[in-house]
């Protein structure tokens, strides 16, 4: 996950937005000095995620509530599960209660469908990766989402690996020529970044080959034979990543066409929130 540091500017971020100058209706209907209990109720099976986020939006709000958690991050829940009790000022939960449920609703969505994916491929080896199809200002949380699932995280923006693709090459001239541009940038630029480098023909993949000097290659949109065939025309010598259009019914006869990785963008753009309730505890 992101530092604290931006994690808090994050929360200050959703406070100024949700909040205001006020929250007039809890202001106006219950005494300030008010103190009471939550509880965080599940409605819909799944997996938990974003208990550690909720716990300091509390905090970075109020230091003195106190969060008592009954569950952990990763766990699988059912509804009827309480995952955790809040007690202190009721203005505090009141006030907190939309941002908390937002955050851990689309959390554990995204943590529920990664974990489905992943439970489609055990036993053949393949790991699953987010993408950057994510919400902006929200991909710190929604990747940490993906690896409480189970999936892999992705590079995490445009700065952290050398991902060449389409776009990139045919602007650049060509795969050869994208490929040696990117090592005279790096090298000049003192920097040590893994290069992954799209196909999207068998040619593409014996260009790629021969070159060398690349950590994965890429398979966008190939048919499962061309994933076969693409996979043993590589052997072993370089990672392997197949992406486009690969969905749940499908999934499978991708991994056990041998590679290593499937980048799957519904991860984080095509989740349903999972049902979560915050309520008052007596």
């Amino acid at each position: 996950m992101t530092s604290l540091h931006n994690l808090d500017s994050s929360i200050d971020q959703w406070f100024r937005e949700d909040i205001g100058e006020g929250d007039h209706t809890t202001f106006s209907t219950i005494p300030s000095d008010a103190a009471g209990s939550a509880i965080l109720m599940v409605k819909e099976a799944g997996i938990l995620a974003g208990l550690d986020v909720a716990r300091r939006i509390f905090h970075r709000f109020d230091p003195e509530i106190e969060l008592v958690p009954l569950m952990e991050d990763a766990c699988v829940i059912s509804p009827g599960d309480v995952v955790f009790r809040v007690t202190g000022k009721v203005h505090t939960i009141l006030q907190c209660e939309r941002l908390i449920l937002n955050v851990m609703q689309r959390m554990s969505g995204i943590a529920t469908t990664t974990n489905i994916y992943v439970r489609l491929l055990e036993g053949t080896g393949t790991k699953i990766l987010d993408t950057r199809k994510t919400t902006p200002g929200m991909r710190f949380l929604e990747k940490e989402a993906v690896r409480l699932g189970g999936g892999v995280n992705h590079r995490f923006g445009l700065y952290d690996m050398i991902m060449i693709k389409d776009n990139h090459i045919d602007f650049a001239g060509g795969i050869s020529k994208a490929i040696d541009e990117c090592r005279t940038y790096l090298k000049n630029q003192e920097l040590d970044l893994e290069i992954v480098v799209e196909a999207r023909s068998l040619d593409d993949v014996e260009v790629i080959l021969s070159k060398g000097g690349v950590r994965r290659i890429l398979l966008d949109n190939f048919s499962l034979e061309m994933t076969r065939e693409a996979v043993r025309q590589i052997k072993h010598r370089v990672e392997t990543e197949s992406s486009g259009g690969i969905i749940m019914e499908t999934i499978r006869s991708y991994a056990e066409c041998g590679v290593d990785y499937i980048s799957v963008g519904a991860l984080t753009h095509q989740i349903k929130s999972l049902d979560l309730s915050l309520k008052a505890d007596f």
